[in-house]
């Protein structure tokens, strides 16, 4: 469903109650997309706001779903722009919500930033929506930053892996099963977001523990298969690349 036809922002169902929004956009390394992801339920949760310009958008989709002030919770894995640039303006339409994040990110950043008190996840905790049960994974430095956290929904086994997976384009294909690991290591060769933290194949091995079944990126296609292969073959590029380099 096209929710703006100027603009191309889109948004698909890609697991049992889980909408993308997708917005391409141009960028001067070429086609590029920020994806949303609308958690419908009880306690409806967006995750990832988009940057604060985009605001009219991802609000314009999210309206075609259920009405923007139902919102409960404003949850993102890291404080950067096309993750939490828009949560004052979310926080100001959903009078009644909160914003979602791990203990360091409240500490450093979003006690500051937010115009509401964070409701703070810490490593491994459930925040329940309703039939939807959101596990909370510290990932710090995994892809960047400190106060980094990934969420994982119990019930449809889907992965909301913000940075990781990364992909070029427009993400024009809401959900897909063909590779993606190629795809978003050839992006990540030429522009090297990666921390490549010490302990990067611990944090990712943990996740594939949880065999998930689809993986929501926040650039590109949201993907669908044997989760916790891709995370391991992950783990595996990243040390081969490493390895290389020293």
């Amino acid at each position: 469903m096209i929710t703006n036809k100027q603009a191309g922002t889109n948004v698909q169902e890609i697991a049992d109650g889980i909408y993308r929004i997708n917005t391409p956009v141009q960028l001067p390394v070429g086609a590029f997309s920020f994806n949303q992801y609308l958690i419908v339920d009880e306690k409806p949760m967006l995750f990832h706001t988009g940057p604060r310009r985009m605001f009219p958008l991802v609000q314009e989709a999210i309206a075609a779903i259920l009405p923007v002030a139902r919102l409960t919770y404003i949850g993102f894995s890291h404080v950067e722009a096309d993750e939490c640039g828009a949560l004052n303006e979310f926080l100001a339409a959903a009078p009644n919500s909160a914003p979602v994040c791990g203990q360091v990110a409240a500490l450093v950043s979003v006690n500051d930033i937010a115009d509401r008190a964070p409701h703070t996840l810490a490593d491994g905790e459930t925040l329940h929506l309703g039939r939807h049960r959101l596990r909370w994974f510290d990932t710090p430095h995994l892809p960047h930053g400190w106060e980094t956290g990934l969420m994982f929904d119990d019930a449809t086994r889907t992965f909301l892996c913000g940075d990781l997976f990364t992909q070029g384009g427009d993400g024009k294909a809401a959900l897909v099963e063909s590779d993606i690991l190629a795809p978003s290591e050839g992006f990540r060769g030429a522009m090297d977001y990666y921390a490549h933290a010490p302990n990067t194949r611990a944090m990712l091995e943990r996740l594939a523990q949880q065999s998930p079944t689809t993986l929501a990126c926040m650039h590109g296609s949201a993907w669908r298969g044997d989760g916790a292969a891709l995370l391991r073959a992950l783990a595996g590029s990243l040390e081969q690349r490493r390895d290389k380099a020293a």
